[in-house]
């Protein structure tokens, strides 16, 4: 324990018995006493770091700038109760100082205040002609620098000189990993305001673990989730098996103890008060009222006090819908307005397009055909042109458009406008030159152009371009057909998941949702999704465990029984696994060229995703935190679930069922489970 912890932790010592009328100003002073003894005992520097660029003179512009920063940050810490400011001070490229500093979220405005003013004094003290410099305490963060973003110092860990139990050090670690990354995924999300958030767990019975992460607020929630796996990895290459540790960054800082050294009750409500005692009827001498008397007044008005609350309850109530549905139709205008202003004619698109020549054709989707077109400022155009007898009604096209045009992530393609006239529904997106996945990985002349590092960074982004849309994005987003087809490849190789006609978007608070109208490619769908119309965000999940080892095999999931070596390359991939020889899963081509630990690794994150119980599929922002940290253990896969295909035909590209119209056959079983007809629910 810590000397600060100790402090707060040390009993207080008994008072002498005194008068009533000096109890209430003893009490004043003792408060006023253990708030300086706090203050003063948090006050103690954790790490600073100096660097060793260009130094600055000490009766400088640039010095007399950082005294005007400085100032300001203090100030603000008097008036702000946020916890964060960031600001500039100086004109000049050369002397201009960048700032800011950061509260630890559960800490009140005295102690963000009172640290902020000991930073702002120890820093120019401990670095006192650098010009960029950053210090921590336990209770805020302050940096400097001559630089719109902070040069990125080294970050600073530290850990408890005591060694967890070995007995239990195993279970140890992995509840420490596992909450570590929930606690950084929750700060990440936290829309407070303050990216901050602590979280509890046990191990070894009811032992507790206390874990705490934050990010400095005008961090997305992408770059803080990468700020805090970096944090971790650190942590789990270096101090496991520690009873503590805390990893401290320019951007964020995480930190786990086997000991509260957080405020647990910083946000605990106060209890009401009690109600007043009830008035004790007069019923004695004269004048008086008598009980019976009383009671004849009083239920008469109470009734009709509590008549006249029950009406106006109502009219509140229908009137704060009234105004819920004006304000939803108000939003669903405004959305409509935006997509509005991305609206092509047809006639530009039929000229873009050469009156959508079959030359110009570059890809056939899953309601459509795809057409390559320039505009008339020259730019190239990806043109989805929707079939009239396609699926895809207007309901389906106006879903594509309002979503896609909110979505903006290197790793999704980005929606540049639509055409809706007549009978003729298309979409316009950025043109993607190396087409799909599929065109390259299936492909037994053109797979030699995807080596295995093309294939590693493939995964990389196709896993972000999901977390994207799972977490990251405005929305959560179930894309529902994740497959190789649907992953295009830009001039460089980096993948770009398309086609959301099928997206569903989920509530912030939303977990799962059920259909009767299942729509996909089987060979990727979820056997939950598949048989039972039960998707969540651990369906994509599935399908990208099926997208990996397609990419490491350069074989469909869809028609892997021609091979003759399994059912399903699941089946197939597990069996390898189980016999303790996975590597014969890669495609003979990649043979002497790749990393036996990335491949090793990607397979083992595969068949975790493809396991059959959707709760113990790993979630995106834990499958990103395994691609990039190989000190973190990797739980064992159980057995994956079957795959529901076909031999009567190679493929079934795109299924779409309904309960009350269709059901469908399986001829044919793997994994030993009996399949007759699927019926979604």
């Amino acid at each position: 324990m810590s000397q600060a912890d100790a402090e707060k932790a040390r009993p207080l010592p008994k008072t002498m018995a005194l008068p009533d009328r000096m109890k209430g100003q003893t009490l004043l002073l003792v408060l006023c006493f253990l708030s300086f003894t706090a203050s003063t005992t948090d006050a103690v520097r954790l790490y600073h770091f100096c660097t060793t660029t260009t130094p600055y003179a000490p009766n400088s512009a640039f010095r007399s700038n950082l005294n005007t920063l400085l100032t300001a940050l203090s100030a603000a810490a008097n008036t702000t109760v946020a916890g964060f400011y960031n600001s500039t001070a100086g004109n000049s490229s050369s002397d201009k100082v960048y700032g800011l500093y950061l509260c630890r979220g559960d800490a009140s405005a005295k102690a963000c205040r009172d640290c902020v003013a000991n930073t702002t004094q120890d820093l120019v003290k401990s670095c006192p002609t650098q010009r960029e410099a950053i210090v921590w305490y336990d209770d805020c963060m302050l940096q400097y620098s001559n630089q719109s973003v902070f040069s990125n110092p080294s970050d600073a860990s530290f850990a408890n000189a005591k060694d967890i139990d070995s007995s239990i050090k195993t279970e140890f670690n992995q509840v420490v990993l596992q909450t570590l990354a929930a606690v950084a995924n929750q700060a990440a999300r936290n829309q407070s305001g303050m990216k901050f958030a602590t979280k509890e767990a046990n191990f070894s019975g009811n032992r507790p673990l206390y874990t705490l992460a934050q990010c400095t607020p005008d961090l997305p929630i992408s770059a803080c989730n990468s700020c805090l796996a970096d944090a971790i990895s650190t942590i789990s290459s270096c101090c496991l098996g520690k009873q503590g540790s805390r990893d401290l960054r320019s951007s964020c800082n995480i930190r786990y103890e086997i000991y509260p050294f957080y405020y647990l009750n910083a946000t605990a409500s106060a209890p009401p008060p009690a109600p007043p005692p009830a008035p004790q009827p007069n019923n004695s001498g004269k004048g008086g009222i008598s009980s019976r008397a009383l009671i004849a007044i009083i239920v008469p008005i109470a009734v009709i006090l509590a008549l006249l609350f029950i009406v106006g309850l109502c009219f509140i109530r229908r009137k704060a819908k009234k105004k819920y549905k004006a304000v939803e139709e108000t939003c669903d205008e405004h959305e409509i307005s935006e997509v509005q202003s991305l609206q092509y004619s047809l006639a530009s698109i039929q000229e873009a397009t050469n009156n959508f020549s079959d030359d110009n054709k570059v890809g056939e989707g899953g309601f459509g055909a795809v057409y390559k077109g320039i505009l008339p400022d020259m730019q190239e155009v990806a043109v989805k042109r929707l079939s009239r007898n396609s699926g895809q009604g207007a309901v389906e096209f106006k879903n594509e458009v309002v979503l896609v045009a909110k979505l903006q992530h290197r790793h999704l393609v980005r929606l540049l406008g639509f055409c809706l006239e007549g009978e003729e529904k298309i979409l316009i997106y950025e043109f993607v030159p190396n087409k799909s996945l599929d065109y390259f990985l299936f492909d037994p002349e053109k797979q030699e152009k995807l080596d295995w590092s093309r294939r590693y960074k493939i995964i990389g982004g196709i896993a972000r371009g999901i977390l994207y849309l799972h977490e990251d994005s405005r929305l959560r987003i179930i894309h529902r057909d994740l497959k190789a087809s649907n992953i295009l490849l830009d001039g460089d190789m980096n993948a770009k998941i398309s086609d959301f006609g099928m997206a569903r978007i989920f509530g912030v608070d939303q977990t799962h949702g059920n259909t009767s109208r299942v729509v996909g490619t089987y060979g990727y769908m979820s056997p939950e999704y598949a048989m039972h119309g039960q998707f969540s965000v651990k369906t994509d999940v599935y399908s990208f465990g099926v997208l990996i080892l397609e990419i490491i095999s350069s074989k469909k999931n869809s028609n892997f029984y021609e091979s003759g070596y399994a059912e399903d390359l699941l089946s197939y991939a597990w069996k390898l696994w189980r016999d303790e020889s996975p590597l014969k899963l890669v495609d003979p081509i990649l043979e002497g060229s790749y990393s036996v630990n990335e491949v090793l690794r990607c397979i083992h994150i595969a068949l975790l995703c493809v396991q059959e119980d959707p709760q113990a599929r790993p979630s995106m922002a834990t499958v990103i935190l395994m691609l990039n940290s190989y000190s973190i253990g990797l739980p064992v896969p159980e057995k994956p679930a079957f795959f529901a295909g076909s031999r009567t035909g190679s493929q079934i590209p795109y299924v779409e069922t309904d309960q009350s119209t269709t059901s469908m056959s399986m001829p044919w079983s793997v994994n030993e489970t009996s399949i007759t007809e699927l019926h979604p629910r």
